[in-house]
């Protein structure tokens, strides 16, 4: 079946129709050229490639840059956006034989990509130049013959970083005759990797200076709201922006459909799985022989469906390394092969996470799918446009999960289909970053004093405090590295920290590599008991040297994956900024103008500032394929992850609080009776002092806590406890006991209904219980809405709601970035504060859903009947 008639069926199938909350038809548009005057070689390189003319962007682009000023060109996927600087740059290098060009591409696998179509147009014209690569995975014997190279070199940000920079004398003709820098995709430079290669760029142009160059830089990135900004904010140079309005490429036409999975519980609003439908979707596609990507976010989810799909082609009778995966901790080799693979056609189907989004040439796919929202508007057309890059029919399918977020876009279609709303932030002037990069810098050039760098106009307050901790020395008002070897080794760019786990697989007689996790992932995805999958297959892992950073596995056939549970707790917060919202009651309003001046107001203090969170993983999940049941549970044992970060919060005043105790929006703090010290003590003591739900050990000395306590572990106690809590499991309030009045608390507090459990199971025990409070109801909302505000992930951000937090004394939410330090998401989110609530009130209000659910406030069995009655009136009072 063609995929026109796939299309066709999938119109008349009314059980699939009847889930689909938009089919946008995305027209083919013709295109729209412009008559430019280019070298006769550059027009027969050209013409050789079918290329008679340049559409409009391009054509703008070029002229832009023939007069010298920096330009980003942020057009839609598969628009010819390579040309805008190819063509400049080989004009260049036909005037100025010895001039030189740098192209920085995010990944190896691009700029591979991108070097063989440079070859090859440089062949078709019979250029005097030559184009080269250079990274990680060039020959040692091959890299002295590429620094000598004249023409175009290829590269990216962690080999300019840690394998041109340092040993910039060896690269003297590159830096001393550099006329362009080309940066490539940079919509992926954002966040912690974007505040880094900020950060390389300011060292490389230092060279540059030093050597006599002053190259101009040519950007392009995807359709986001503030290209022109983020390519300043990287450069720190003034940019001319080429955008969409003068886009001139033709599109083939691109059926765009938003699938929301049919609704399995109408009382609490629960759909069926996305990853499920995503399956059914892909399996369609694959049974037609259409070459299909499947695109999903966690590399966990990668494997389930690569397996799902395997299992289903080997049932149609195909070929099962037909479908095959595509993630980070994938060898490099591997990954080549799964490319030309695809290239060739040999592999039918892929299923990647957004390691294949960038314009990598995987060949001409028909379809592609998307499991749950990627993270940003952005995302959702880099991964639509790998699907009909050359121009004919294809098909995209988003799969809407329960999250907020996605729920949020199938109530709000359009969401999608307009102007990008989503901002690429970069915090280059991070300290923890900068400081590093100061460092790396020191090394390649001593410091002189009074030298600037970057938003530090003098930087010599921040040298003299590196040369103090005796990492730089002064001499003759110069201040010079100290250490051993190049620091660029120990710095990466694409984590806040630099340390990676191993993976080691022992199969009978061998031990080999099979990929590798960076430190901060490896608590939820190598401990000892997880089922590790790579590739489909299923691995044991038997031991974990945290110590040594190897994760040591086996292979094994099981019918089930695992699943681990992260406790986090808030130990510290400084605030960098306040503000103080003033609030009036709706009732004090009504009453009319004079009253409302003399009413008295309560506030809520919101805040963005340092935050330190400490991580914990407790326990996991067995979880059974397919059905998603839970098999079985099981202990970590790892140290606790201290992370200082930044964040923004939410502190409710005194006066607040008792208006929402008064509104019955927020519950009183519970008085369990006079026994109940006695009662949770015989309590631990019988499950030995370990979480019945993990099996998390606890401390025997810090168990004096309230069951809706969620107090800060001190950091002098060993790492390998928690502090535990008992919790009823009938809740309290159900006995209604009064003090004074009646002993109902003794039924209550009887050991049969109470069990011990560790702060992040006990998270989610008590949500439902204390989902009246109307915290929990917001803090999810705000924690799932924020990243439609912010071009990240949702899992950059995660979020902690306290009835009583220990730091504030009081009812706080606090909203924190995932990544040391931080990239400035905090501060937005702080300044869009006015934004935010009202976007939370309009999805909660809309949502059909009637006591709650995962498209508003939490997903079942979380919440109680109230969360989302008493949420939508916490919302109405703050953004009145």
């Amino acid at each position: 079946m063609s995929l026109a008639e796939l299309i066709a069926s999938l119109r008349m199938n009314r059980d699939f129709m009847t889930n689909v909350v938009a089919w946008e038809r995305l027209p083919s548009r013709p295109s729209a050229t412009q008559p430019l005057s280019l070298p006769p070689q550059v027009t027969q390189a050209l013409r050789q490639r079918g290329i008679e003319q340049l559409f409009t962007h391009q054509a703008a682009s070029v002229t832009a840059v023939s007069q010298d000023q920096n330009v980003v060109i942020a057009t839609t996927t598969a628009s010819g956006k390579s040309l805008c600087y190819t063509i400049p740059v080989f004009q260049r290098l036909l005037e100025r034989p010895k001039a030189r060009a740098l192209y920085i591409f995010p990944t190896k696998a691009l700029a591979q990509d991108q070097l063989a179509e440079t070859q090859a147009l440089i062949a078709a014209g019979n250029l005097p130049f030559e184009a080269h690569s250079y990274d990680g995975d060039t020959p040692r014997s091959q890299r002295t013959q590429v620094r000598r190279s004249d023409g175009i070199l290829l590269t990216n940000p962690d080999m300019l970083h840690a394998g041109i920079l340092p040993y910039h004398t060896g690269w003297r003709s590159l830096l001393s005759n550099l006329e362009f820098v080309v940066l490539d995709e940079i919509h992926a430079y954002r966040g912690i990797f974007g505040s880094h290669v900020a950060n390389v760029l300011r060292r490389l142009q230092r060279l540059c200076q030093f050597y006599g160059s002053d190259p101009q830089f040519i950007c392009c990135s995807a359709t986001i709201a503030n290209p022109k900004e983020h390519a300043e904010r990287l450069v720190e140079r003034p940019f001319t922006l080429i955008d969409e309005s003068q886009n001139g490429a033709p599109s083939g036409e691109k059926q765009f459909i938003l699938y929301n999975p049919p609704i399995i519980d109408e009382t609490l609003g629960l759909r069926g799985s996305s990853v499920l439908a995503a399956r059914d979707a892909a399996s369609t596609f694959l049974a037609s022989d259409i070459q299909t990507i499947v695109f999903a976010r966690a590399r966990q989810t990668v494997e389930l469906l690569l397996a799902y799909l395997r299992d289903d082609v080997v049932y149609q009778g195909g070929e099962e390394l037909s479908v095959t995966g595509y993630r980070g901790g994938y060898l490099p080799l591997e990954r080549r092969q799964i490319e030309h693979g695809l290239r060739n056609g040999q592999i039918r189907g892929v299923v990647a996470t957004n390691a294949l989004e960038l314009g990598i040439d995987i060949g001409q796919l028909d379809a592609a799918v998307i499991t749950g929202y990627p993270g940003s508007i952005a995302s959702i057309w880099q991964q639509a446009g790998r699907a009909g890059r050359r121009n004919d029919q294809s098909v995209a399918i988003m799969v809407a999960n329960n999250s907020p977020l996605d729920q949020y876009i199938c109530t709000h279609p359009r969401y999608i289909f307009g102007n990008s709303p989503e901002h690429a932030l970069t915090n280059p002037d991070n300290l923890r970053i900068m400081v590093r990069h100061l460092l790396c810098a020191a090394f390649e050039l001593p410091f002189k004093q009074g030298e600037p760098f970057g938003g530090f106009g003098d930087a010599t307050p921040l040298l003299e405090a590196l040369r103090n901790g005796g990492d730089l020395h002064e001499t003759r008002d110069q201040f010079h590295y100290v250490g051993e070897g190049s620091p660029a080794t120990a710095v990466s760019l694409r984590t806040s920290g630099d340390d990676t786990v191993v993976i080691q697989a022992h199969d009978e007689d061998s031990v080999q590599v099979i990929g590798e996790v960076d430190l901060e992932t490896a608590p939820v995805m190598v401990y000892e008991g997880a089922i590790y999958m790579h590739q489909a297959r299923t691995y044991l892992v038997e031991e974990f040297d945290w110590n040594g950073r190897i994760a040591h596995v086996r292979p094994i056939e099981v019918d089930y994956y695992t699943r681990a549970s992260v406790g986090s707790s808030i130990r510290e917060l400084n605030p960098l900024e306040t503000a103080e919202e003033t609030i009036l009651t709706q009732s004090r309003k009504a009453e009319g103008t004079k009253s409302k001046k003399s009413a008295q107001s309560v506030a809520i203090l919101r805040a963005w500032g340092d935050v330190t969170v400490v991580t914990k993983s407790t326990g996991y999940r067995k979880i059974k394929r397919y059905t998603h049941e839970t098999l079985g549970f099981g202990e970590i044992e790892l140290p606790e992850m201290v992370l200082e970060t930044s964040g923004y919060w939410l502190i409710f005043s005194d006066a607040l609080t008792e208006r929402l105790y008064d509104a019955g929006i927020l519950l009183r703090p519970n008085n369990y009776g006079p026994n109940w010290q006695q009662q949770r003590q015989i309590v631990l003591a019988r499950d030995n002092h370990r979480c019945r739900n993990c099996g998390a050990e606890g401390r025997k000395d810090l168990t004096g806590l309230q069951p809706d306590e969620a107090q800060s572990e001190s950091p002098q106690k060993p790492v390998r406890s928690v502090t535990l809590h008992v919790h009823h499991i009938r809740p309290f309030r159900d006995f209604n006991y009064i003090p004074g009045q009646n002993d109902h608390y003794k039924e209550a507090n009887q050991p049969e209904n109470l069990i011990t459990l560790c702060p992040s199971c006990h998270k989610q025990a008590e949500a439902g219980q204390q989902a009246r409070s109307a915290l929990g109801g917001l803090a999810y909302v705000l924690r799932n809405l924020a990243p439609l505000y912010l071009m990240c992930d949702p899992g950059d951000i995660e979020v902690v709601a306290e009835s009583r937090s220990p730091l504030t004394k009081a009812p706080t939410i606090v909203i924190y970035e995932s990544v040391a330090a931080g990239v400035g998401f905090s501060q937005r989110l702080f300044e869009q504060h006015h934004d935010l609530l009202p976007a939370a009130l309009e999805l909660v209000s809309d949502c059909r859903c009637r006591d709650g659910c995962p498209a508003c406030v939490g997903p079942p069995g979380e919440i109680g009947p109230d969360t989302k009655q008493v949420t939508q009136q916490l919302l109405h009072m703050l953004t009145v």
